[in-house]
């Protein structure tokens, strides 16, 4: 890590604080060096934010419940393992890559989205954290051509148009008690837009693992092969 936010935008302080007494809570074996990982995050986005807007102007300043909270919901359901690989497709700023990069910094993570500019913060947020986990591209989910152990999204296109641009992009190998598949953090009502995948689909809400108000409603679906 660089220090080169040392004289950057300030974010809260009590913020950050709040989010790292949260991870000391939920993921209470996590290093130092990971700790201060997820403490540069506020910093890194309040700047980036202000050149290529990849998350909500009035939204950042809740940024650690929103997204990185969020995105660790995964980690409730599921400890990706070393070597595995994981795609996270439309990642964005990216979430949920980033956190769970962080997280499990053993694990291989490429990060993938069609609008190169929001790659670029990507790619200065993972230099400044020295991801080492972290790769990109700068493509659409349907041109993806390698198999993963398992695919994350914070999906917003319905999962009838989404999952078949994914089909055919896992491995066959195990490394993991659950089967590969697929993990969606959705919202709402997703009755009618599961349906055609209800045999396969666990449904996770995150208010059961997190007791914030924003989480009321926010659902993990894990399909699996």
């Amino acid at each position: 890590m660089t220090g080169y936010f040392q004289d950057s935008e300030h974010f809260p302080q009590l913020l950050t604080n709040n989010f790292l007494s949260f991870l000391s809570d939920n993921f209470p074996n996590i290093s130092r060096r990971q700790t201060e990982q997820f403490a540069m995050l506020g910093g890194l986005y309040a700047h980036w934010n202000k050149h290529i807007n990849v998350i909500s102007r009035k939204d950042i300043e809740h940024l650690y419940e929103r997204h990185v909270q969020h995105s660790l919901a995964i980690a409730k359901v599921i400890s990706f393992a070393d070597n595995a690989r994981i795609v996270d497709v439309g990642t964005g700023g990216g979430f949920p890559g980033i956190p769970l990069a962080i997280l499990f910094p053993n694990t291989d993570f490429l990060l993938v989205d069609s609008i190169s500019k929001k790659l670029k913060v990507v790619n200065a947020v993972t230099e400044e954290l020295d991801l080492n986990n972290v790769t990109t591209k700068n493509m659409r989910a349907e041109n993806i051509s390698e198999k993963y152990d398992f695919i994350v999204s914070r999906a917003v296109a319905p999962l009838s148009v989404f999952i078949p641009w994914l089909e055919g992009k896992l491995l066959d190998r195990q490394l993991h008690d659950l089967q590969n598949g697929m993990f969606f953090l959705k919202g709402g009502d997703l009755t009618d837009e599961m349906l055609p995948y209800r045999e396969k689909t666990v449904v996770y809400n995150i208010g059961d693992f997190f007791d914030a108000p924003f989480f009321n409603g926010k659902k993990i679906l894990y399909i699996h092969g």
